[in-house]
């Protein structure tokens, strides 16, 4: 995995900027998140291993074709649980478990436009001093009892440089979802991350264990972004 993305063609489906984003992960058997996947399309892989990642951050300026921002409706609070994938063509990406979202009109129309597992929640994003702290509690749709819910709090340090791993889960250029009955794989581009440490002060997460993946061992160092901006391009099917 590399740190730039290959150059888009074609037309561009939207543009938007993630902001202050924190990167947590953990490690996943292969075997245990197949069943999440769409078809044709497998767990991307390394040293035995695939991961799950909860990130929670700021969109801003989302808006269609690459250029035109939307006002009110592009600004909103995200927390989305990840997994890695790789298709048969040899292109990487990342499959969604939910994407909890703060704005329910841009929740409708990603689920109707390109099936991604939006949900609509209560969201909230503070940031003191060098303290970061996400909060969200699931709206709709529930499938609980109760509302899932997270509360993430880092304290975010120096800038560093990512290992081999965090580099290739962070430069991830598409996703694979299911839409219309078909996989497909949403390219993107964005520059390199600017990285830095974090450390956790607060974590309770209901998020993924109530999206049913089941994680294999410790969490990895905790990384905090101020965010790129980046650009998706059309769908393309998997074969």
């Amino acid at each position: 995995m590399t740190e730039s993305a290959p150059p888009l063609s074609g037309p561009r489906l939207s543009a938007q900027r993630w902001a202050n984003l924190t990167f947590l992960h953990w490690p996943v058997e292969p075997a245990a998140v197949q069943e999440f996947l769409p078809a044709g399309v497998r767990p991307d892989v390394i040293d035995g291993l695939s991961y799950v990642g909860l990130v929670p951050f700021q969109m801003r300026g989302a808006g269609p074709g690459g250029r035109l921002p939307v006002p009110y409706f592009g600004d909103f609070a995200e927390t989305n649980v990840r997994l890695y994938s790789v298709d048969d063509e040899g292109r990487s990406g990342i499959v969604f478990r939910t994407l909890e979202a703060s704005r329910l009109s841009t929740v409708l129309l990603a689920r109707w436009s390109l099936g991604l597992p939006y949900t609509w929640s209560a969201m909230r994003v503070t940031h003191t001093a060098d303290l970061w702290r996400y909060r969200s509690a699931r709206r709709w749709p529930r499938v609980a009892p109760h509302p899932l819910r997270n509360l993430v709090t880092v304290r975010v340090g120096d800038p560093v440089r990512p290992t081999p791993l965090e580099t290739w889960l962070t430069s991830r250029w598409g996703l694979h979802t299911r839409l219309a009955g078909r996989t497909v794989w949403v390219p993107n581009e964005h520059g390199p991350w600017p990285l830095r440490s974090a450390e956790i002060v607060d974590l309770d997460d209901d998020l993924v264990a109530g999206v049913g993946v089941p994680v294999a061992g410790d969490m990895l160092r905790p990384l905090f972004s101020p965010g790129v901006r980046t650009t998706f391009g059309w769908p393309q099917r998997v074969r």
